[in-house]
């Protein structure tokens, strides 16, 4: 099992949802994040003022997987995620992460059968 987690535009957030249901991966939790990579902010103006944004808008996706979904989530986010057919800086990243267990709350159901 692994845990994808990956931080992307949120305009690219439908793009993204749509190849994941196209690959059967339909469950995933959304969060408003901000963050900063290579585009290190811009400038804006408050009241007059040129203003330094250091923090920029994002989307991250956490999404749990057995191992053979491994490939066709990450093609899948891939795909939705890039801008263009090179993409642009500040498409985002995806990281995978090792998942020793998961727990089914309502049925107590455990590891894969879990997710």
């Amino acid at each position: 099992m692994k845990l994808i987690i990956a931080i992307i535009q949120p305009a690219r957030l439908e793009a993204v949802k749509q190849a994941l249901t196209a690959v059967e991966v339909f469950r995933l939790t959304v969060l408003d994040c901000q963050g900063f990579g290579r585009q290190k902010g811009h400038v804006g103006v408050y009241r007059g003022q040129d203003v330094a944004v250091n923090l920029l808008r994002k989307v991250q996706l956490q999404i749990a997987v057995n191992d053979d979904f491994v490939e066709p989530t990450v093609k899948a986010i891939l795909e939705g995620a890039k801008t263009g057919e090179k993409g642009q800086i500040g498409d985002g990243k995806i990281f995978i992460l090792p998942m020793d267990d998961c727990v089914r709350i309502r049925t107590g159901e455990r590891g894969n059968d879990a997710i």
